[in-house]
């Protein structure tokens, strides 16, 4: 679900995963049409590393 919304409203997912700084930057980003796929590549890999962070502490407490 996270995947789809850094598709559609890539400003969303930072707030999702808890860093809405990164997310009101992403939304200035986005206002411009040319901002908008620089963005989007930026949520997605922002998801792929909390997903990556959120393995690891799991495995640590373990």
């Amino acid at each position: 679900m996270r995947l789809l919304i850094a598709f559609i409203l890539p400003w969303l997912t930072f707030f999702t995963i808890g860093k809405p700084i990164s997310g009101i930057i992403c939304l200035i980003l986005q206002l411009t049409l040319i901002g908008w796929i620089p963005a989007t590549i930026w949520a997605v890999y922002a998801l792929s590393q909390y997903k990556t962070d959120q393995k690891i502490e799991k495995a640590l407490g373990q």
